[in-house]
């Protein structure tokens, strides 16, 4: 009897023990470039990820949720490394997420491994990174995912010769192989191409040498922000448009965060990407209407990095939903895995066998509607994988 007691009291001690655990907060650590020249990445995925918290309140599977931002100051994968060291050892954050650049989500993908943390990507879009750790699931894209449609759209409306134009990092990397594999696959042909540094580059030998090689267009990815302002300046001002030459992109380039401050050197542009302001559904509307009264100001607008923290909180709240407030490792990307939602950029579910994002690409053109200039859509590819993983 004795012994039958003791093991009845180790039991309730362990479900005690359990339940404690279960009803302490769920800490998400958010690694970000919070400040530096793509200190707007950090805001603008913060700002949605705390967006998606003011709607639908701090509690989720009886568990407080509390967010820990650090900045990683941009492209410095030794900062964004001890940046999440300092997350898991010193706040014990349950699930990382966050991660505006590529060389920051390798940089941390190790550690996810090491200490089986789900590890959330809201930007970063290299193919590869997925890869790196069983651990990772994106909310983002991918840089061949929103590239391959627009080497396609190229093909069928009468552009035959590109002269490729790309950051040289990991994502400029894939979105240059991609643009080549399917434009060179549907007959096109690759007449140059020229790599850019990835912190303020001088675009003006690398306009020249598109306008010298002649070709029907130029393909360009630069990352996010004020290098496409000099650039689709530049372009205007050395007259490549006027020598007939198209500017196609992936919708880095017009960025709704920059767009105003381009001016009519972007009207016209044609880009391929996942998310637009303008994007006409019920869902979007209510997440352009919830932002635009929570971040007042003709200079704050949503774009594509704030819908993926947005979207990036979706999941995790859905995730500890489907596991009880659990949020291990492989209990957590378990639950992640074949989720789907309708998201302000349109439905969009989670690959079970990479954890990258499946969504429609659409194809746009910068428009002026009414005093404001926008990403219009005219075409898309729907539920598009990640092509760089075929």
């Amino acid at each position: 009897m004795l012994k039958t007691t003791l093991r009845s009291f180790a039991t309730l001690a362990v479900v005690a023990a359990a339940a404690s655990a279960q009803a302490a907060d769920v800490k998400v650590g958010m690694v970000l470039p919070l400040s530096g020249p793509f200190a707007a990445y950090g805001e603008q995925i913060e700002r949605g990820a705390r967006l998606y918290i003011a709607e639908h309140g701090d509690t989720v599977a009886g568990r407080k949720l509390v967010l820990i931002t650090k900045d990683d100051t941009g492209v410095a994968p030794a900062v964004s490394k001890r940046q999440a060291q300092n997350l898991l050892i010193q706040d014990k954050v349950d699930v990382l997420a966050g991660f505006g650049l590529t060389p920051s989500a390798f940089a941390v993908a190790p550690l996810a491994t090491e200490t089986r943390t789900p590890m959330v990507v809201m930007n970063a879009a290299t193919s590869a990174i997925t890869t790196k750790s069983d651990y990772i699931v994106r909310t983002s894209m991918t840089l061949p995912q929103v590239t391959a449609p627009i080497a396609t759209w190229a093909l069928n409306n009468g552009i035959k010769s590109v002269y490729t134009v790309v950051a040289d990092y990991g994502p400029g990397h894939d979105a240059e192989a991609q643009f080549k594999k399917t434009f060179t696959a549907g007959g096109g042909t690759i007449v140059g191409e020229s790599r850019t540094p990835v912190k303020t580059p001088d675009f003006a030998p690398f306009l020249q040498r598109a306008k010298d090689a002649k070709p029907d267009a130029v393909f360009l990815f630069i990352p996010a922000g004020e290098q496409g302002v000099a650039f689709a300046k530049g372009f205007k001002e050395r007259g490549l448009d006027r020598a007939g030459i198209r500017l196609i992109a992936t919708g880095d380039l017009t960025d709704e965060d920059v767009l105003d401050a381009m001016g009519d050197a972007a009207v016209g542009v044609i880009t391929s990407f996942h998310y637009s302001q303008a994007h006409d559904s019920p869902e979007n509307q209510a997440y352009v209407s919830a932002y635009l009264k929570a971040h007042p100001g003709k200079d704050h607008r949503p774009n594509f990095m704030s819908v993926a923290g947005y979207d990036g909180m979706h999941l995790i709240y859905e995730a500890l939903k489907k596991t009880g407030g659990d949020a291990s490792g492989d209990t957590f990307i378990a639950a992640a895995k074949g989720m789907r939602w309708t998201s302000p950029r349109g439905p969009v579910s989670i690959d079970p066998a990479t954890r990258d994002i499946v969504q429609n690409v659409y194809i746009r053109k910068v428009e002026r509607v009414g005093d404001q200039l926008q990403n219009v859509e005219f075409d898309k590819i729907a539920d598009f994988k990640d092509p760089g993983k075929e």
